[in-house]
Formats: structure tokens, sequence, C-alpha cells
């Protein structure tokens, strides 16, 4: 038995999917705890600084998350067709999101109000919910439409 036999492989297919689950599903958690705080303040103050977090995640979404998307889709659409289950983040990535981790306890154990935390947090979740969208569509241009997986040639 070899090493490569032990590893686990899907199509690339489900790497994408899976993306743009993992995507959706931070970007969601993050929204669901600033919903929380938010909630804690009086409403008039709660809907300025979602306000803010929203503009501020779709501006994060049209200027970093959505080329950051499409980089990570034609980087999977390269990939052979059965790959290992874990690259549907590049390695590096890896390292990038144990460090948001470790930042976001930070800043959740730091005296920054809540309410302030809660901007942060919609504007990074709510671009990574929308940049997920992106995923899916891959998605249905491969598999519904029938169109081969290509990296997008505006991306480089």
């Amino acid at each position: 038995m070899t090493l490569t036999s032990l590893k686990p492989a899907v199509s690339k297919y489900w790497l994408i999917a899976m993306a743009g689950l993992m995507w959706s599903v931070v970007g969601l958690m993050l929204c669901r705890l600033a919903y929380f705080w938010l909630s804690a303040i009086p409403w008039q103050g709660s809907v300025s600084l979602t306000t803010l977090g929203m503009i501020s995640g779709l501006l994060a979404y049209r200027f970093g998350f959505s080329r950051i998307a499409r980089k990570n889709i034609d980087r999977l659409c390269l990939l052979a067709d059965k790959s290992c289950i874990f690259a549907f983040q590049a390695w590096r990535s890896y390292l990038i999101i144990i460090f948001m981790i470790m930042l976001g306890l930070s800043l959740r154990q730091s005296p920054l109000p809540k309410q302030y935390l809660a901007v942060i947090y919609i504007t990074i979740g709510g671009a990574l919910f929308l940049a997920s969208f992106q995923f899916y569509r891959r998605i249905w241009r491969v598999k519904i439409q029938k169109q081969p997986c290509m990296p997008n040639p505006e991306t480089h």
C-alpha cells in the first residue's frame, strides 16, 4: 500500500463546492456573531453600524474577496480530475485561516466594544458570503451547462 492510495481524493467539482460551502458557512457565522452583539444595543445604533458593515462588506467583496475567489476557482480548475480533499484551499491559505482565527479570538477577548467589532465581522462575513456565490456559479456552469472547467483569462 502506497501513501498515495491513502490520500482522500475527490473530483475538482467537489473541491469547488466545498470551498464555496466553507466560504458561505464562515461568512454566515461571522454575521451571526455580529447580529448578537448588535442586538444588545439600541436599534438606532445597530442600524447605523449594520449599514456601515454592509457597505464595507460590499466594497471588500468588490475590491478583494471576489478576486481571491476567482483565483481560487481558477487554481481548482487546473487540478487533476481527482485531487486531495484538502486541496479546496491552497496550502498557503491554511496559514492565513489559522492567522485569521487567532486574530478573531484575540479581538473577541480585547476591550474593543463588541458593537464596533460587529462592523468588522459584518464586513468580512458579508464579503465571504457574497464571494461564495462565485464558486456555486462555476459549479452551475460546469455541471449543468456542461462548460469546461477552465481558468478565467480575465483573472490573470
